[in-house]
C-alpha cells in the first residue's frame, strides 16, 4: 500500500476518535470512558449519587409540563453529547431517543431527566462494547416494539440488536413513524425495520468476503407479527403491507 499512498504506522490503536480501545483477553473493548468523565464534570454531576436505570420509570414526560428552560442550548448541549456517546452504549439508547424528542423547548422536567441519565452513566462510566475475538461469524438478531409508548403522540418504539458471533455490532432504538394500531402492527414494523438493516449488513460482509451467513435467525416476542411474517395473507389489518 506504501507504493500508492505515503503510509506512517502509528502501531497498534489505543485512542480514536473520542474511542478508547483496550486490549483484553477476549478481544477489544471499545469505551468512552475519558469522554463520559469529562461530560459528568462539565455538568457537574461527578458528584451526583449513581442510579441503576437510565429513565426513571415512574416518570412520564410529556411536551408541555414544567417551566421552559432560559436556556434551551444547555439541554441540547447535553443530548447531543449522549447521543455520541451511544457509539459504545446501547443501553442508553431508549433514553437518549426519548430525550430527543423535546430539543424544540426543552423543560425543567426534560433536564431533570437527563441529569438522571448522567447519575446512571456514572454507575459504570467505562462500560462499553467487547469486540470479540471468537472466530463465530454467524449473525443473530432480536427485535421489540413498545406499542403507544409515546403518549402525546400514540406511537410505538422500535428497538433491535444484531450480534456477529458473541459482538454486538448494531442497534437502535427508534420511534415509529405512523400509529400502529394494535401490539402486533407495531412488532411487525420493528421486524421490517431490522430486516433492511440485516439486508444491508449481509451485503456489507459479503464485500469484506465473509462466508455466507443467510438465513439469519430473527427473533420476536409476538406470536402475532410472526404469523404474518411466514404467512403474509392479505387480512383486513394487513392488507397495505407488501
Amino acid at each position: 500500500p506504501d507504493n500508492a499512498f505515503k503510509i506512517k504506522d502509528l502501531g497498534e490503536v489505543h485512542y480514536f476518535l473520542g474511542i478508547e480501545v483496550l486490549y483484553t483477553d477476549h478481544g477489544l473493548l471499545l469505551t468512552q470512558r475519558k469522554f463520559t468523565n469529562e461530560l459528568l464534570q462539565e455538568f457537574g454531576c461527578c458528584s451526583a449519587r449513581s442510579v441503576a436505570c437510565p429513565l426513571d420509570y415512574r416518570v412520564k414526560l410529556q411536551p408541555d409540563d414544567g417551566e421552559p428552560l432560559s436556556d434551551p442550548t444547555q439541554y441540547r448541549r447535553l443530548i447531543g453529547k449522549l447521543n455520541f456517546l451511544t457509539n459504545t452504549r446501547p443501553d442508553i439508547a431508549f433514553a437518549v431517543q426519548h430525550l430527543s424528542q423535546f430539543l424544540q423547548l426543552p423543560r425543567q422536567p426534560h433536564m431533570k431527566a437527563a441529569f438522571h441519565v448522567l447519575q446512571y452513566l456514572k454507575t459504570e462510566p467505562a462500560l462499553g462494547i467487547l469486540l470479540s475475538n471468537s472466530p463465530t461469524f454467524d449473525l443473530l438478531a432480536y427485535c421489540d416494539a413498545d406499542w403507544a409508548s409515546c403518549p402525546h403522540t400514540h406511537r410505538s418504539v422500535s428497538g433491535f440488536v444484531v450480534f456477529l458471533g458473541n459482538t454486538l455490532i448494531s442497534w437502535k432504538s427508534k420511534k415509529q413513524v405512523t400509529v400502529s394500531l394494535s401490539s402486533a402492527e407495531a412488532e411487525y414494523r420493528s421486524l421490517r425495520r431490522l430486516t433492511a438493516e440485516l439486508a444491508w449488513l449481509s451485503r456489507l460482509l459479503s464485500e469484506l468476503t465473509l462466508p455466507s451467513i443467510t438465513p439469519i435467525p430473527v427473533k420476536c416476542d409476538n406470536l402475532v407479527a410472526i404469523y404474518i411474517a411466514k404467512n403474509p395473507v392479505f387480512y383486513e389489518r394487513t392488507k397495505h403491507i407488501e
